[in-house]
């Protein structure tokens, strides 16, 4: 399989140097262009980021000498690329505007963002739960007159550990949901040594982060009606989102409620066997297995199983009735890697796979 050559915009951020280590030794894509706003431009990258690159491992040579574009000099980027990520960190207005450049210049974006998330014929995908939202694409290209370019979007990374949970039980009526979150703090892009102020310490409230939860499920389990997404009406959900001093890695505590009532054992099986299209496709980031249900009391902890499948997977645990709702569990996902350039590598992969993306 050829490579396909990919940009990302917004490179030097926290989820930028993500896509980086993650896309390193991608056998599918390969990164050919960095761009970052126009404070770094004109650097190299080693030079964009030197004193703040936070990844686990060496920043890639491969990557290091090129020199970083203006995000916003569209036309530079995508005669280098054949696709772009995007982590850029502007407001949603600028956001949107810059993705549907690119987009319209025949460059399909794949978007860490949420300045789409709400946008009707823009699919927001978890790959294992909704790949069918990717038929909107066609009317989208049809909005923007596009042949080649799009937008598609990933969820929020708070949604990311739950919402297996919620797929696996959607035909069993959903009424209701309680959910608290328990979020690391590389969500709000920070380290330890940038945030001392989180050592010991836990933060009750996240600006924005419950309106997301509430919400974006809904849309993850709608349908697509005539080139839209159409929410789906249940269930009700409440969420709480909460800071807590942990450096990656977002927890969710969930309750959960059904019109139809289902045994423990059984609810069990269908959390144990979730999976779904990029598992049967072998894409190369999806984990297998997508979900790990846990029998032990004290799992999932975030320290053990956070990484679990190179951070791509689901850990689940703690399931048990529930005195006012069904039952009640515990989730865990990575929030930089399933929750952000994770996740939107693996949306890349399968728009590949299915021939959205091309050379």
């Amino acid at each position: 399989m050829k490579q396909l050559r990919a940009g990302i915009i917004g490179a030097t951020g926290m989820v930028g140097q993500r896509f980086i280590h993650l896309l390193a030794d991608h056998p599918w894509f390969t990164v050919t262009a960095v761009a970052a706003s126009p404070r770094s431009a004109g650097k190299t990258y080693a030079e964009a980021v030197e004193g703040r690159w936070v990844m686990p491992t060496a920043l890639p040579s491969s990557v290091a000498s090129l020199t970083v574009l203006n995000a916003t000099d569209v036309d530079a980027v995508v005669a280098e690329v054949d696709f772009v990520f995007s982590a850029v960190d502007l407001d949603k207005a600028a956001i949107r505007e810059i993705e549907d450049a690119y987009a319209k210049a025949e460059c399909p974006v794949v978007s860490n963002n949420s300045a789409h998330r709400w946008t009707e014929d823009v699919p927001m995908v978890i790959p294992e739960l909704n790949p069918e939202h990717f038929e909107v694409i066609a009317a989208q290209r049809e909005r923007l007159g596009t042949t080649r370019g799009f937008v598609a979007v990933k969820p929020n990374c708070s949604i990311q550990p739950y919402m297996p949970v919620l797929h696996a039980l959607a035909d069993c009526g959903l009424e209701a949901v309680s959910v608290v979150t328990y979020q690391a703090i590389s969500g709000a892009g920070k380290t330890f040594d940038s945030w001392p102020e989180m050592v010991d310490n836990v933060i009750p409230y996240i600006g924005g982060e419950e309106d997301k939860s509430e919400r974006e499920p809904l849309r993850i389990l709608g349908a697509v009606v005539d080139g839209r997404v159409v929410c789906a009406k249940e269930p009700v959900i409440s969420a709480q989102c909460i800071r807590v001093p942990v450096s990656d890695g977002h927890m969710a505590a969930v309750s959960v409620r059904c019109h139809k009532k289902l045994p423990l054992d059984e609810i069990r099986e269908r959390l144990a066997n979730a999976g779904g299209l990029p598992q049967s496709l072998g894409l190369p980031s999806a984990p297998t297995p997508f979900v790990t249900l846990f029998d032990e009391n004290d799992r999932p902890q975030t320290k053990l199983d956070r990484d679990i499948g190179n951070g791509m997977g689901v850990a689940l645990g703690c399931l048990r009735t529930d005195a006012i709702f069904d039952f009640k569990l515990v989730a865990l996902s990575h929030n930089t890697v399933r929750g952000a350039a994770g996740g939107a590598v693996l949306i890349a992969e399968l728009l590949h796979a299915q021939g959205y993306l091309q050379a």
